[in-house]
């Protein structure tokens, strides 16, 4: 095996429900196989949701894809064999059943670790598309299809504040970039 190979990111069908003993599994055996060198990460993308509970906010973590595990690995022919053979462990997820392993896109690694893709960012953050005192349509909420005009710009949080009338009474909404369209 070359070192020039670098490693990449996969997604890795697990039992679900059994994704934190997988990937003690996996780390385990790749360490005693002596394969730990073609390990990078292995991680099991989660969210922190509150929950009710007897009256109590209690916080849980939740899987964002349940019966996935995300690893970043050197894919050699040893390696994925080994890999397939860990208890839990389905298989990879692959463009065809049974299929070569296909590697995530750098884009869903991004939002998978929770990065925001910077090329975007930098685009987004050049100028702002709106101006103080104009017209604007709201294309996504409870008050789609208002129409009202920009009273504040919020640029660090990328919002508006939009004067609409309901029912005949001037309201403010607080209104992201993205819910709301320039009126023709």
């Amino acid at each position: 095996m070359s070192s020039t190979q670098e490693m990449k990111w996969y997604a890795v069908r697990s039992i679900s429900g059994k994704e934190s003993k997988t990937k003690h599994y996996i780390e385990t055996e790749m360490s005693r196989m002596g394969m730990s060198n073609l390990l990078g990460q292995v991680l099991i993308p989660t969210e922190k949701v509150y929950q009710i509970r007897n009256g109590k906010k209690i916080l849980k973590e939740r899987n964002f894809f349940p019966g996935y595990i995300m690893i970043e690995a050197i894919l050699t022919g040893e390696f994925a064999h080994t890999l397939k053979n860990v208890t839990n462990v389905i298989g990879f997820l692959s463009e065809t059943k049974g299929g070569k392993p296909t590697p995530l896109r750098q884009n869903e690694v991004n939002r998978m670790l929770g990065k925001v893709d910077e090329l975007a960012e930098s685009a987004d953050h050049v100028s702002i598309p709106f101006v103080l005192g104009e017209s604007v349509k709201v294309i996504d909420g409870p008050f789609r299809d208002f129409i009202g005009s920009i009273e504040k710009i919020i640029e660090d949080k990328r919002k508006l504040e939009v004067m609409v009338k309901i029912f005949g009474r001037r309201t403010p909404l607080e209104l992201s970039f993205m819910q709301v369209e320039k009126e023709n």
